[in-house]
């Protein structure tokens, strides 16, 4: 039996970032791995290697999923090399330890634990190669082609150790143009109007709409603010309560111009926003769009905020298991990032993310994951699995 630390290492040492977003091989280690402990696999994907692996038998009630692209890391400023999977006497190295082989290793951990204790596998597993590009050919083509059927799914993704994930805010991702007239620089602002100026001129507007609430029942409010206090501890990160109650923006690229002494004719701009229960997306985009001036959407990607009814089993369940492993107050929390749950959601599934990592160190250089933080991941995955396969 390996332990937890060995295959989370093994994972790491697979290159699979994304982009490029090849995971043939970091796909055909899990095939191998799951096989050998009597567990059999169907492998799909495309001729550029984005492969993803769901295990085979009838359905279940419970969903136990990971993505295994990483985001790229450079050599520089990394103690060691990113894809070494070193492992000492506290922590396993590496891109991807935390997001999220960790939580993929401590999946597959739990179920060789189970298997070789010859109890039952409760659970179906589904592991997808492009969670860090949107999904596209991952959970979301999974659920276009019908190969996973809604259910209670956990997604291993880094959470605090208490405190499961049950909710994320929306999304929007607008790609905009922004026209000028051209003219001479010298003359300029007498003479022609300037596109960057415009794009400025626009975030201006972005900037106040920071400052708006929305209204939310009391009850997800009182969920919000518990959820401030958990994240705020875990991120060091003062007024968290606004980051989740507010929209959040950020201008990502910014491209325009011809010339230093030409007037802009164009800029281009590619801005997200983290979109906050209350707030409907088409009000907001008719909204953006009436104080764009001189400027356009061109393309756009939204997803609503969505959450998981804390009063659920999949929760409760999985509150009771961690409180099992880790005692202290259990309770669940919302955050502000996206994750492969908003597809699943979309689609009838109940979803928490649930897993092992060191949040601060998420996409940072010398990314790593405690093996106690593995290790008690696995041990919450196999009391999960216990309570399904005892009530259904």
């Amino acid at each position: 039996m390996r332990d937890v630390s060995r295959i989370c290492a093994d994972l790491v040492q697979i290159h699979s970032e994304n982009p490029p977003g090849r995971t043939d091989e970091v796909i055909e280690y899990i095939r191998s791995f799951l096989t050998g402990i009597g567990i059999s696999s169907l492998v799909s994907g495309n001729a550029q290697g984005m492969c993803n692996l769901v295990t085979r038998g009838p359905v279940k009630k419970l969903l136990l999923c990971g993505h295994v692209d990483v985001v790229p890391a450079l050599d520089n400023g990394w103690a060691e090399d990113p894809f070494s999977g070193i492992i000492d006497d506290r922590f396993v190295y590496g891109r991807g330890s935390t997001d999220m082989k960790g939580g993929c290793a401590a999946i597959l951990s739990a179920c060789e634990t189970l298997a070789n204790n010859g109890g039952e596998i409760p659970a179906t597993l589904a592991f997808v190669c492009d969670e860090e590009t949107g999904g596209e050919h991952g959970i979301r083509r999974l659920l276009a082609d019908n190969t996973i059927s809604p259910c209670d799914c956990i997604i291993a993704e880094p959470t605090p150790a208490r405190h499961p994930n049950i909710g994320q805010k929306g999304l929007i991702r607008l790609d905009m143009q922004f026209a000028g007239k051209p003219a001479h620089g010298s003359l300029y602002p007498a003479v022609g109007v300037s596109a960057i100026m415009e794009v400025m001129d626009f975030l201006e507007y972005v900037r106040h709409l920071h400052t708006r609430e929305y209204p939310v029942d009391e009850h997800l409010k009182e969920i919000i603010s518990q959820s401030s206090v958990v994240l705020a501890q875990e991120f060091h990160i003062h007024d968290v309560s606004d980051i989740l109650k507010r929209l959040t923006f950020n201008p990502g690229i910014i491209s325009g111009g011809e010339k230093s002494n030409v007037v802009a004719q164009h800029c281009d701009l590619e801005l997200e926003f983290r979109i906050p229960w209350g707030c409907r997306i088409p009000d907001l985009i008719v909204d953006i769009s009436a104080h764009a001036g001189n400027g356009r959407i061109v393309a756009q990607e939204s997803h609503d905020p969505s959450i998981t009814s804390p009063e659920c089993p999949l929760v409760s369940r999985t509150c009771e298991a961690i409180e099992d492993i880790h005692g202290g107050s259990v309770f669940p929390i919302v955050q502000w990032a996206a994750s492969d749950a908003r597809h699943l959601r979309k689609y009838g599934f109940n979803v928490i993310e649930y897993g092992p990592g060191e949040l601060t160190l998420l996409h940072a250089i010398d990314e790593r994951v405690q093996i106690e933080s593995l290790e008690k991941a696995s041990l919450v995955y196999q009391d999960i699995m216990a309570k399904y396969a005892e009530k259904g």
